[in-house]
């Protein structure tokens, strides 16, 4: 398959960098010369997260992914610190020239203009009312979100106009914009998922390494919940061999902290993840490699991965059957059947927003 590499002769590195999730920081697929850093330096650069200003023109990001729930989405930072072993979008750090590994997670570019940007977007004879997601790529409530508060930022630009936003995150600091989601709550305008992988704690501390724990994600659900916000939980991905079996465990902790809905999605390990990925289930479960591995290939049609749309979000076969019949028996367990949206755009304005820019 293309952008796929010979799984045969890759011999993942064994060394730990603690704090990260990536292991390693091998060159882009589009760069035509290799580094090779002395391993006690990369070690200790690795721990240190960088931040850069993103000079982007534009915020508003389109898509037409069939697979994909909503078109639009905004994405304050490029790069993410929380560092997740499996994020599908790590190779997008690529396309600067650095890395899907380490870079991805130490090096996090930061959209300064993001609310002005997205103020002038809403503005524009052109826009059409549509939910927002928050966000496509990377989450928007990574760490130095708390400092920067862009994401923070641009909620209030889209309370202004009363426009619809989808927020999916894993850190608990989305509570903080509690007052300005309850005002798009009002309006049917706002939800949020939470996306919680596994109630293991190792599990997660490794997998995860700087997003916020389990118990926190699900007392986000619970002060959301309190707050009148209509909020479901994301079990993304889900990991064959590894995380499938808390299925149940999750969805019923996510019902009894006060989520409506749930939903999943089955791994994905484009380009360079998928080395990524194996390097890390050697360095963390050694024992358990082998079976995740032949897990994968069952659902990717023997494969570690798969791009088709349809296919790419669930999987195919007997045990991606078996994971989705398991997660709707576990959703209708729990009560989780609520719906969700959807999100209204009867009171978008810019009424306000234009006599505003007037003083």
């Amino acid at each position: 398959m293309e952008g796929e590499l010979d799984e045969a002769v890759y011999e993942p590195a064994t060394r730990i960098v603690h704090g990260r999730g990536a292991q390693e920081n091998p060159s882009g697929r589009f760069e035509s010369i290799s580094l090779e850093p002395d391993p006690e330096w990369e070690a200790e650069d690795s721990l240190r997260t960088q931040y850069f200003k993103d000079t982007s023109k534009a915020i508003v990001s389109f898509n037409d992914s069939p697979d994909v729930g909503i078109t639009a989405s905004v994405n304050p930072y490029r790069g993410c610190e929380h560092g997740c072993i499996y994020c599908y979008a790590r190779p997008t750090h690529e396309y600067l020239g650095l890395s899907c590994g380490l870079d991805f997670e130490s090096k996090i570019f930061a959209k300064m203009e993001a609310p002005q940007l997205l103020r002038e977007a809403l503005l524009r004879k052109s826009w059409k009312p549509q939910p927002v997601a928050f966000s496509g790529v990377t989450d928007p409530y990574q760490p130095v979100e708390r400092k920067l508060k862009l994401t923070r930022q641009c909620l209030e630009v889209l309370a202004e106009f009363n426009n619809p936003v989808g927020i999916i995150t894993k850190n608990y600091t989305v509570t903080r914009d509690i007052d300005i989601l309850s005002r798009l709550a009002g309006m049917n305008a706002v939800c949020v998922f939470v996306s919680i992988t596994s109630l293991d704690d190792e599990i997660a501390r490794v997998m995860e390494p700087r997003a916020s724990s389990p118990s926190m994600r699900l007392k986000a659900v619970q002060e959301l919940s309190q707050a009148g916000i209509p909020v479901g939980v994301m079990m993304g991905p889900v990991v064959p061999g590894l995380t499938d079996h808390e299925i149940d465990g999750i969805l019923q902790a996510a019902s009894q902290a006060g989520a409506r809905t749930a939903g999943y999605t089955m791994l994905r390990l484009p380009y360079g993840v998928k080395d990524l990925f194996q390097t890390w289930l050697s360095v963390h479960f050694p024992s358990k490699k082998d079976r995740v591995l032949n897990r994968i290939r069952d659902v990717r049609n023997g494969n570690l991965n798969d791009y088709t749309y349809g296919r790419r979000m669930v999987g195919e076969g007997t045990y991606a059957e078996y994971i989705s019949n398991m997660f709707a028996l576990a959703k209708k367990r729990h009560g989780l059947t609520q719906a969700i949206g959807p999100l209204s755009v009867e009171a978008f304005s810019t009424a306000e927003c234009k006599q505003l820019q007037l003083f």
